[in-house]
């Protein structure tokens, strides 16, 4: 009896086996990412909602924690010229690059009609990666970590709230960092809850 020359029921070549059980570990094999988000216009806890929804349903991305919401006074401007900031951070598990996840928070800023304008004016919603992995990159497109969450009580604290033994690649513990800079002017809404993702 001859054997069939249809290439459908020749075994598969162990190494083509190999292959593709190499991708599949890496497509289950997500990253760790951190980010960030604020808002200070508009309904700030709706859209910072909106904004955890909007990374939930992107493909390849899952949303793991949620931090508490913090209220704090304006970056880099007068006292009182601008409305206070609602803060949160979140962590995600995702099978994106960084360039794709920046692209992806672009996107959400865009879609609650974010305003770049002037820098540290006031804005909708505000998504930036801090960390992604143990990735240090000085790309100026997208700086990893983000070049001042180490300084940055209101970055720090929600931080250490979601993941208390997190590090900053290149800078240290996050609780180390944190009682570098304290805490003052970042004040805890207990009455405010963010959800997680269904």
């Amino acid at each position: 009896m001859k054997t069939s020359s249809d290439p459908t029921v020749q075994p598969v070549p162990a190494s083509v086996v190999e292959q593709v059980d190499a991708a599949d570990v890496t497509l289950s094999n997500p990253k760790r990412a951190v980010i960030s988000l604020g808002s200070n216009l508009g309904n700030r806890l709706e859209t910072l909602q909106g904004a955890i929804d909007a990374l939930e349903d992107t493909p390849g991305l899952r949303v793991k924690a949620v931090s508490p919401v913090y209220e704090t006074e304006p970056w880099g401007v007068d006292p009182d010229s601008q409305p206070a900031y609602f803060n949160a951070v979140v962590l995600i598990k995702t099978t994106l690059p960084p360039s794709s996840l920046l692209e992806r928070g672009h996107a959400i800023e865009e879609a609650f009609e974010r305003v770049r304008d002037e820098r540290w004016g006031p804005r909708t919603i505000d998504v930036d990666i801090l960390a992604y992995q143990d990735v240090v990159s000085d790309d100026p497109r997208l700086t990893l970590p983000h070049p001042r969450a180490h300084e940055r009580a209101f970055v720090l604290v929600p931080w250490h709230d979601v993941d208390p033994s997190a590090e900053v690649p290149g800078r240290g513990p996050v609780a180390e960092l944190l009682a570098g800079v304290g805490s003052e002017g970042v004040a805890l809404r207990a009455d405010l809850e963010l959800r997680l993702p269904e």
